[in-house]
């Protein structure tokens, strides 16, 4: 009988042990799962920020260049459509990237604002001040989603 309640003991002792390594592993496996989570979400904002950072800093090379040849009709035109073609993925860089933040971009509304002015610059002095509060919008944005990426 002795040997009988020492089985059992026992046998009550290794499920109890394996129960509880079962409930640990699952809970550990849920937080490395949150964390991987989390970071996959991290790099996506990464992506979408540095995408949309980088699609408006071509933007703007596009449009100086029309502005720079203003005077050619025929490199205007040609440049006026390579302008139209990066602007509309930086509009899809803005909208993805609005997408994955899941919140309003203000800075980067701001940065995206300061193109079209470049456009209508009066002389090469004013399109170097209005280049100029391009990239100080754009540096705010970018030092802004460093911020929250860091966290």
């Amino acid at each position: 009988m002795t040997a009988v309640l020492v089985s059992l003991i026992a046998v009550a002792g290794t499920l109890l042990g394996s129960f509880s390594t079962f409930l640990f592993q699952q809970r550990t496996a849920r937080r490395a799962e949150a964390v991987a989570a989390a970071e996959r979400r991290r790099q996506e904002r990464l992506t979408a920020y540095s995408d949309f950072a980088a699609a408006l800093t071509e933007l703007r090379r596009a449009v100086v260049t029309v502005w720079l040849r203003r005077e050619d009709p025929a490199a205007r035109k040609e440049a006026h459509a390579e302008a139209d073609r990066l602007g509309a993925l930086a509009g899809a860089a803005l909208f993805r990237m609005r997408l994955v933040s899941g919140r309003p971009e203000p800075l980067a509304d701001a940065a995206f604002a300061l193109i079209d002015p470049l456009s209508e610059a009066a002389d090469l002095p004013d399109l170097k001040t209005r280049e100029t509060a391009f990239e100080t919008a754009l540096s705010a944005f970018i030092a802004s989603a460093a911020e929250r990426l860091s966290r």
